[in-house]
């Protein structure tokens, strides 16, 4: 501990010696810093006295049609240390215990939709997929480090992220992420290592637009099935001798869930338009100006005179102008090509752990071993017609048309005699849909799309999406009130449909199409900053895996099983939230409180309150240096957690009632001091204060404590070069 709060001193001390000069806002924000696109004053300056300019723009994508939207960068200083945690921003998450494990969300409308690929599902802290990523414009090279950690060497946690972003002229951007994230783990045969590199480029011309994303991804995780005996952390005192963390006996050892996958993505659009003459905003006026001050120091004399009347000189009507595409009409191109592969490996298993065996030997030959192994290959094109909004003063809103051909390619297990054999099976779809969208002004925007699946296996597949929000002033800030409403009917997936393996086997041919009604609303208030969500769902055919087993001599689970089933009643699911955001001079708390209440608990389980809470002070020490020192509890009240199934990477419903096991009602506390000094944030964060053993709720997950109380350290610094 030593060692890492010396670490962190030097840390701090460096920074203030280098950036005492620099600039800093009145908030303290690095974002929008960032976000001043075109600034002359705050730019570093090298050794040679040369200034560097600095601005990022950075939008992300619709992931059918490459639309554009604008977000902050992901260096925002609040809450940093909670970002670093896979029981996410605001402690909405179930884990296994230790950081990067799988996990799922409390909070049952948050959860995404079903994939085809539901084995990498549960690491989607990991993963960003092409809509979730951050495409950047920037003024020079900008590289982000971020690194965090925690424990030693035995047991401690490593995250290293590095992001760089370069502009080779106003148009063409790229970058790359590499993410590292390797987790020993406190408790016996629990160690994660997780890696990605995504490579991404854009092009946004007047007529032609692109957006191209390449990525590799490794996840592997042991599988430690939960402690033997829940009674290792509740009642300790039942046992002779005391035990570590690491020497609590688990189910299993020697299992490892590992998946590779490798995507591709581009969208690209060509558009007809027309040019025309506008008035150049506040930003791009600086923006010119400041070209015209670079220049000055390449010119002479009598060139800097001609340059300075082009840009605020005699004409200062034109030069307040700027010549601007409008397009009218699009065509536009979306190619997705993923490659999924995912083997369970074990070298061995408790005797009768598992209730079914439906083939003796795997691949190699090995009776006792396992080695699982599916693939999923996925081809998917889109093309789509756009009409756009805003090209004349009666174009108030876009409509779009669009059709997908979507090709799936399975690969699992089938059986000749005791050995597995693999087998293929391709699947197709063609799905027709369109898009009627108003996201200019400020006012009023909505969204209405709309998709039917024609030909294929999800024929008779439906999704209808409606989004709208009404935004005016009220006392001198923004009210707004938003509304979200959606109709699926939904095909079950390829593995809820059919899935092969040594231990789990099933073939669901009967599954209906999933229904899903759900009306939601948003009332949301700056000037107070509060928001308030309510949402209404009813779901038919819910489709959801369930596990059983019995409880053997020494606590030891036997015979487990698990299956997908279907409830062919309605589930009525009621969700309720509050987020407020109270100040009172330098102290702040903000508390976000969740009410659920799910008409069936027994096939969609869920806490009615789930509460994040965040007490801090806010404040800075010389001007400069940025503080926010306090701490956050995550809280649910006790309900019938999903289980964990380890060999098929998947939460599941506890079937059983005999041995069911109810979690919460327990305070997670984290204590921490975040800082933010220039272009660095760095924390110091010590997690679950009061955890202990003999606490009989300290579990987000059944058999699957967490971490007692661990230092956790973090730094994320930027670089303009």
């Amino acid at each position: 501990m030593r060692k890492h709060l010396l670490t962190l001193l030097m840390m701090i001390v460096g920074l203030a010696t280098a950036s005492a000069q620099e600039y800093i806002d009145e908030e303290g924000n690095i974002e929008n810093e960032q976000n001043r696109r075109f600034n002359p004053h705050d730019n570093d300056t090298t050794s040679r006295g040369k200034e560097i300019p600095k601005g990022l723009y950075v939008w992300t994508i619709d992931r059918r049609f490459g639309d554009i939207t604008r977000t902050e960068p992901d260096t925002l200083p609040h809450l940093f240390p909670n970002t670093t945690l896979t029981v996410g921003k605001y402690g909405e998450y179930q884990t296994l215990g230790s950081n990067y494990t799988a996990r799922l969300n409390r909070i049952v409308i948050d959860r995404p939709l079903g994939e085809q690929f539901i084995f990498t599902q549960p690491y989607d802290f990991f993963y960003k997929a092409p809509d979730r990523l951050h495409f950047t414009n920037t003024l020079s090279p900008i590289t982000n480090l971020t690194y965090d950690n925690c424990g030693d060497k035995l047991n401690g946690e490593d995250h290293l992220d590095a992001k760089f972003a370069v502009n080779a002229g106003k148009r063409l951007g790229l970058g790359f992420d590499v993410d590292y994230a390797y987790a020993r783990g406190y408790f016996s045969s629990q160690a994660t290592s997780h890696f990605g590199a995504t490579f991404y480029t854009s092009y946004i011309g007047d007529q032609y637009k692109a957006h191209l994303t390449v990525a590799t991804y490794h996840e592997k995780a042991s599988e430690n099935g939960g402690i033997l005996n829940d009674n290792y952390i509740t009642h300790p005192e039942s046992y002779e001798q005391s035990y570590t963390e690491s020497e609590i006996p688990t189910v299993l050892t020697q299992n490892w869930n590992r998946t590779d996958h490798h995507h591709l993505f581009l969208s690209h659009r060509y558009s007809l338009g027309f040019y025309q003459k506008t008035k150049m905003t506040e930003e791009e006026l600086r923006a010119r100006r400041f070209a015209a001050e670079s220049k000055r120091e390449r010119m002479s004399a009598d060139s800097l005179e001609t340059a300075s009347l082009s840009v605020v000189g005699a004409e200062p009507e034109d030069s307040a102008m700027k010549r601007e595409f409008v397009p009218v009409t699009s065509i536009i191109h979306t190619l997705e090509l993923n490659r999924f592969e995912r083997n369970y490996l074990a070298y061995g298993s408790s005797a009768d752990y598992f209730g079914n065996t439906y083939f003796l030997k795997d691949k190699t030959g090995a009776r006792d071993s396992l080695d699982d192994q599916t693939n999923y290959t996925q081809i998917k094109n889109t093309v789509a017609l756009a009409l756009l909004e805003g090209f004349n003063k009666w174009a108030k809103a876009g409509l779009k048309a669009f059709a997908t051909h979507e090709l799936r390619t399975f690969e699992m297990a089938d059986t000749v005699g005791e050995m597995p054999v693999m087998k293929k099976t391709n699947e197709h779809n063609i799905s027709i849909g369109g898009q009627l969208i108003k996201s200019q002004g400020r006012t009023l925007h909505y969204n209405a799309t709309g998709e039917l699946w024609m030909v294929g296996e999800d024929a008779g597949q439906m999704k209808l999406d409606f989004n709208t929000d009404l935004n005016f002033r009220l006392f001198g800030d923004t009210l707004t009130l938003a509304a979200h409403a959606h109709l699926y009917r939904l095909n079950p997936t390829f593995y809820q449909r059919q899935y092969h393996s040594k231990h789990f086997w099933w073939n669901n041919d009967d599954l209906s199409k999933e229904t899903r009604t759900r009306i939601e609303g948003l009332f949301n208030y700056r000037k107070t900053k509060t928001t308030l969500r309510v949402a209404v769902e009813e779901i038919q055919n819910y489709t959801y895996l369930g596990m059983n087993y019995v409880i053997g001599d020494n606590n030891l689970r036997r015979y487990m099983t698990a299956a997908v089933n279907q409830h062919s009643g309605n589930i009525n699911l009621m969700t309720a939230q509050l987020k407020q955001h109270l100040r009172l001079g330098i102290l702040n708390w903000e508390n976000i409180i969740t009410y659920q209440n799910s008409s069936n608990t027994e096939v969609l389980p869920v806490p009615a309150l789930n509460i994040f809470s965040n007490l801090y002070l806010d404040f800075k020490i010389a001007k400069v240096l940025a503080v926010e020192l306090g701490g956050n509890a995550t809280y649910f009240t006790e309900y019938d957690a999903p289980d964990f199934c380890p060999h098929l990477n998947q939460y599941a419903i506890q079937e059983n009632p005999d041995v069911r096991v109810k979690l919460g009602n327990y305070p997670f506390v984290n204590v921490y001091a975040n800082l933010h000094l220039k272009h660095a944030r760095f924390f110091i964060m010590w997690n679950n204060v009061v955890g202990r053993a003999g606490n009989k709720r300290q579990f987000l997950t059944p058999h699957y404590p967490t971490n007692n109380m661990v230092m956790h350290l973090g730094v994320s610094w930027n670089f303009f070069n």
